[in-house]
């Protein structure tokens, strides 16, 4: 009877017993750091508007978008854009984190033309500068590109904007230069 008693009792034991060890062991939720704080500068509704030179990235002329951002959790941003630029016009969906084991944020985007893009950001006191390698959207030339957009914060509420491109390695050439307004 005490056999008996003892086989049904042991294994409940060892169950409890690992159950409670499995329990203690679960993963801590991340907590947001620092570096995911300063993603929420870009959060609410922004107007950009600029120049674009003519260039490999087209003709020359105003551009000018809108954005809707907001945080997801407080880990990520979401851009919603729209724009428009001599080429014509665009809606645009981003998302950009902060990376803890590259230590560097990310950005990923996807364009209503099909475009989708990827880069890298790292920050230096009131500037970002993003870094990512493409290939022509429109797909008019075969020519590798890496893009480099620096953003300077100026103000809570407004920062200025530089977009440049570097063709097969070559040297870094202005094509957009702009401001963004918080409304």
């Amino acid at each position: 009877m005490k056999s008996a008693l003892a086989l049904a009792v042991v294994p409940y034991f060892l169950l409890t017993v690992s159950w409670m060890g499995w329990a203690q062991a679960e993963p801590q939720t991340p907590k947001p750091g620092p570096e995911h704080q300063r993603l929420h500068y870009f959060v609410g509704n922004w107007q950009t508007e600029g120049e674009q030179k003519p260039g490999p990235m087209g003709p020359g002329g105003k551009f000018s978008g809108t954005d809707h951002n907001e945080m997801l959790g407080d880990f990520f941003v979401i851009f919603h854009r729209e724009e428009r630029d001599p080429t014509g016009s665009g809606t645009e969906i981003g998302i950009m984190g902060y990376d803890p084991q590259r230590k560097v944020y990310t950005y990923e985007h996807f364009g209503g033309d099909g475009d989708v893009g990827r880069g890298t950001a790292t920050i230096s006191g009131d500037t970002w500068v993003v870094l990512w390698p493409a290939i022509d959207a429109c797909q008019q030339a075969e020519n590798k590109f890496k893009g480099r957009m620096t953003i300077k914060e100026v103000s809570p509420t407004s920062y200025t904007l530089t977009n440049e491109i570097s063709i097969d390695g070559g040297p870094w050439i202005k094509f957009q230069e702009g401001k963004a307004t918080k409304k």
